[in-house]
C-alpha cells in the first residue's frame, strides 16, 4: 500500500526544494530529477528507477494512486492544487511531480555491443539536450557524454524533452575533452563531428563500427581540441546554413542506424 501523507505549507522542505530545482534547472539537493506529467511517472516506473516521492494535486490523487498500483516503496504527498501549481514551470504538469534517482552508469556502459556514442560538446539548452538523448534511444545509441559546459541532462525541462529517455539510456557528465579522448583511443573509437560546413557527407561517414559522434554547442560548435582529432561529417542541406543541435544528431543517428542494417 502507497504511503500517504498531506502537505499544505509552501516553506515546506521538500516543497522548497523542488521549487528549486525546477526554477533553476536542477536536481533536488539528494540528486533526484523533477519529471513533471503521468507519461514521464509512468516512464520512470517502467524503468525501474527508483522514484524518491510522488507530489499529487488533490484533484488527481485517484489517479495518481491508480498508475502507482498500490507499489510500497513510493511516497505519495497530496497537495492542494493551487500548491502544487506553484511548483511548476508549465501549463501541462497535470497536477503530479515525481522525484526521481537517476540511472548511475560508468564509463564501460557506453562502449558495450558496437558503441555507437553522442557526445554534447557545449549544448546548453536543455530542450535540445533532451532531443538528443530522446534521439539516441530511439536510433540504437549505446550512450552519451556530457561534457562539462553542456546542459544538465537531469534537469526538469530536459527530462521533459526526453520523453523519459533520460531513465534509460547511459549517461554520464561532467567529463573533459581530455578525458574524453583519452577513454576513445583506449578502445579504439574514432570519432566523428558534426560540422555546418566542410568534411564529408554524413552518408560517406563508416558508422559501421564503433565510433562517437560530438555534437556542438548552439553557438560556437564543437570546440577545436574535439575537432583537430576527429572527422568532420555535414548534413546537406538546401537555404539554410545549419540544423539546430537535436536535429542534427537525430540525423546522424538515423545514418548510423542505416549504416548497420537495421530497421
Amino acid at each position: 500500500m502507497v504511503l500517504v501523507q498531506r502537505l499544505t505549507s509552501p516553506s515546506n522542505v521538500l516543497l522548497k526544494a523542488v521549487r528549486k530545482a525546477v526554477t533553476q534547472g536542477t536536481t533536488t539537493p539528494d540528486g533526484c530529477s523533477v519529471a513533471e506529467t503521468f507519461h514521464l511517472l509512468e516512464e520512470a516506473l517502467r524503468s525501474n528507477c527508483e522514484v524518491r516521492v510522488v507530489l499529487a494535486a488533490e484533484s488527481v490523487r485517484d489517479r495518481v494512486e491508480q498508475a502507482l498500483g498500490g507499489r510500497p516503496d513510493v511516497r505519495l504527498a497530496v497537495l492542494p492544487d493551487a500548491l502544487l501549481d506553484r511548483l511548476t514551470d508549465t501549463q501541462s504538469s497535470q497536477g503530479v511531480l515525481a522525484l526521481v534517482r537517476p540511472p548511475v552508469w560508468g564509463m564501460d556502459d557506453l562502449f558495450r555491443l558496437l558503441p555507437l556514442l553522442v557526445v554534447l560538446d557545449g549544448v546548453q539548452d536543455p530542450g535540445n539536450a533532451g532531443g538528443i538523448v530522446r534521439a539516441a534511444e530511439a536510433f540504437g545509441s549505446t550512450g552519451l557524454v556530457f561534457l562539462k559546459g553542456s546542459a544538465n541532462p537531469y534537469s526538469p525541462k530536459s527530462v521533459r524533452a526526453s520523453a523519459g529517455s533520460v531513465f534509460r539510456v547511459p549517461i554520464t557528465t561532467g567529463l573533459d575533452p581530455t578525458g574524453l579522448l583519452a577513454a576513445l583511443a583506449r578502445r579504439n573509437i574514432p570519432l566523428y563531428a558534426a560540422m555546418p560546413s566542410g568534411g564529408m557527407e554524413a552518408s560517406r561517414a563508416d558508422f559501421n563500427r564503433g565510433c562517437a559522434i560530438v555534437i556542438g554547442g548552439e553557438g560556437r560548435g564543437v570546440r577545436q581540441d574535439l575537432w583537430t582529432g576527429a572527422t568532420a561529417v555535414r548534413i546537406p542541406t538546401a537555404a539554410v546554413e545549419s540544423l539546430n543541435a537535436a536535429m542534427a544528431a537525430g540525423i546522424l543517428l538515423y545514418e548510423a542506424r542505416r549504416q548497420r542494417g537495421r530497421p
